[in-house]
């Protein structure tokens, strides 16, 4: 299939930020086949999408989420997280069957697609329903097991979630067209022994994963981490070997000045997540001082029950507007900041260098926004449009892998009564 959208402002988000402008971009099958002078040859047969207004850029990739958790929105809200996860969350969590994660994660992903997300990191339970959501639903998505198991010793061979997130990677990693992604989540210090981490390396090193973790996300976690170890949750995982693994670590609210260095020595990639943070009053986290240190930071929503929304584009405006207050420093995270933690950045913490950027054999993951709304016109600066302006409403087209899966209000994939019918369903039987 090929798409020809004419005569649009491009945003390319390589290295010079470079935006052009009355700009021809053609996708063949699933890349960015060519970029401005295309002869008509080339693009014989290709779809034409008119451009003129509007605003293509890559897709935004939400580095930190728990998707079906849309199952839980509003749900337990104004608590702090402790409470809120083991008193609440994790209770209707153990009630939970395939069948409900299936629907709660298309109702996710049809939030991102219609927001402008086209890739989500995700760590949960029951992950195989989720991957047949991501098939189905043909966004892309780098997917693990969420794992918890406190106790000690040598022997994790029967552990149920250990054994889910091995079967996972064999069965998923590299499906549909390599939009499926797998790796091993450990879910946090709290939950999770020291053994029983060392038992999820082990198994990551044998099969080449990486690694998704929760990392000093409250005082509570850190506190106690200095209490327990003596050290902060940071170099306990580090001792622990962890970090040998290409790992992504959400939150990192509370890492001290020497965590930074860590995880810039040993390029771990650190996961914002502004709007879940200051809901459950966990903190926020030192992201200028990591950004000084060469420390790869993205952007990420969260579940949906701490957020209460997958939409990154408020995870963007925010990222851009917290630091400069708290620190008292206008110049601090600018709105080019911003846009690179949801997108470039995204795809360097995945490996994948054609994501997240506009250029000639680039994966097709784009967005087409509409500016022409009394709440961003006139459009003196495009990033400070997208970072303080731009809602995620204002996006009208969404194309995952070279096929357009949102346009104008209508999901191409998604059959969206079924899955309201299904997610009432589920809800009835839940609460």
């Amino acid at each position: 299939m090929k798409y020809l959208f004419k005569d649009v402002t491009v945003l390319s988000m390589n290295e010079g930020m470079e935006i052009k402008l009355s700009c021809d971009v053609l996708v063949e099958d699933d890349i960015i086949k060519a970029i401005d002078n295309i002869s008509h040859g080339v693009a014989e047969g290709a779809t034409v999408i008119d451009g003129k207004g509007k605003l293509l850029m890559p897709g935004l990739i939400n580095g930190h989420c728990h998707v079906p958790m849309t199952l839980l929105r509003n749900y337990a809200d104004d608590l702090d997280l402790q409470t809120w996860l083991f008193e609440h969350i994790f209770p209707v969590e153990a009630r939970l069957v395939d069948d409900d994660v299936y629907w709660g994660s298309l109702l996710g992903i049809m939030e991102m697609l219609k927001t402008g997300t086209t890739c989500f990191i995700d760590m949960y339970d029951h992950i195989d329903a989720i991957a047949k959501a991501v098939d189905a639903s043909g966004i892309r998505a780098h997917l693990s097991r969420g794992m918890t198991n406190s106790n000690e010793g040598s022997d994790f061979s029967e552990d149920k979630g250990l054994l889910e997130n091995i079967e996972f990677i064999k069965r998923w990693n590299g499906a549909a067209n390599g939009r499926i992604t797998g790796a091993f989540a450990p879910h946090a210090i709290y939950t999770c022994s020291a053994d029983f981490i060392k038992a999820i390396l082990n198994e990551a090193q044998k099969l080449g994963a990486p690694i998704h973790v929760h990392l000093d996300e409250t005082r509570v976690e850190h506190e106690d981490c200095l209490k327990n170890h003596g050290k902060t949750p940071t170099k306990y995982l580090y001792d622990l070997g962890l970090f040998g693994q290409k790992t992504i670590a959400a939150h990192c609210v509370w890492i001290t000045d020497e965590d930074i260095e860590i995880l810039q020595e040993n390029n771990v990639t650190m996961v914002h997540n502004p709007t879940s943070n200051l809901k459950l009053a966990s903190g926020i986290a030192p992201v200028p001082k990591a950004i000084e240190k060469g420390v790869n930071v993205i952007l990420g929503t969260d579940g949906a029950s701490s957020n209460n929304n997958l939409n990154m584009f408020e995870e963007i405006h925010l990222a851009s507007l917290i630091h400069k207050g708290v620190n008292q420093n206008p110049l601090l995270v600018s709105a080019e900041d911003s846009l690179k933690m949801a997108t470039i950045n995204g795809a360097r913490a995945l490996g994948c260098s054609n994501l997240g950027i506009i250029k000639e054999g680039a994966k097709a993951d784009l967005i087409l926004i509409d500016p022409d709304k009394s709440h961003i016109l006139p459009m003196h600066n495009i990033m400070s449009a997208l970072a303080y302006s731009v809602q995620g409403s204002d996006v009208c087209l969404t194309m995952v892998d070279g096929k357009i899966l949102y346009e104008n209000g209508e999901f191409k994939t998604i059959d969206m009564e079924r899955v309201k019918y299904h997610i009432d369903k589920s809800f009835k039987r839940l609460f």
